[in-house]
């Protein structure tokens, strides 16, 4: 199944209610972070993703959209592959919702607590977004930028050395 058809009956401001669950690939690989596997869960427990390796990059973004989607004064990001998914499991909900690029966001979140775990987007093909406070690992790497920097509350600064950009990178 394409990854653009990947939750049907997903539209603008909708929802759809799809059940999918992923078998575990083969966990194979050296000592160098790419067998390492990292599990992101929901509040509740009933919505998990797994995923082989670690992440591309981790971005810190206090822009609107992330404020809202966390509920907090900024979200953290950690960008995978596609391909580094290794199973989903549990009853998971998706929204749309479209930037002001035009292009779409397919948030994937627990019908029952409500936690965005997952999303897709179309302007990121092959690449799967996860929330990093889902992953409760404190040795998870941590962010290497803040985006979207103009939209922070004055109170919010990352970590020393960690660059600071206005908009999106």
């Amino acid at each position: 199944m394409g990854r653009d058809t990947y939750w049907p009956g997903a539209r603008q401001g909708g929802c759809a209610s799809p059940r999918r669950r992923r078998s575990v690939r083969s966990l194979t690989g050296g000592g160098d972070g790419r067998s390492k596997i990292h599990e992101a869960a929901c509040a509740c427990g009933g919505l998990r993703l797994r995923l082989k390796g670690d992440p591309e990059y981790v971005s810190s973004c206090a822009c609107q959209a992330c404020q809202r989607r966390t509920g907090a004064a900024f979200g953290v990001t950690a960008i995978f592959s596609q391909d580094q998914e290794l199973e989903h499991s549990g009853d998971v909900k998706v929204w749309r919702r479209i930037a002001e690029s035009g292009a779409w966001v397919d948030y994937s979140f627990c019908p029952t607590c409500g936690t965005t775990v997952w999303w897709l987007a179309e302007g990121r093909p092959g690449k799967i977004m996860a929330a990093g406070g889902c992953f409760a690992d404190k040795d998870f790497p941590p962010p290497q930028r803040m985006i979207w920097i103009e939209h922070r509350a004055p109170w919010v600064r990352p970590p020393e050395g960690v660059p600071e950009i206005l908009g999106a990178p």
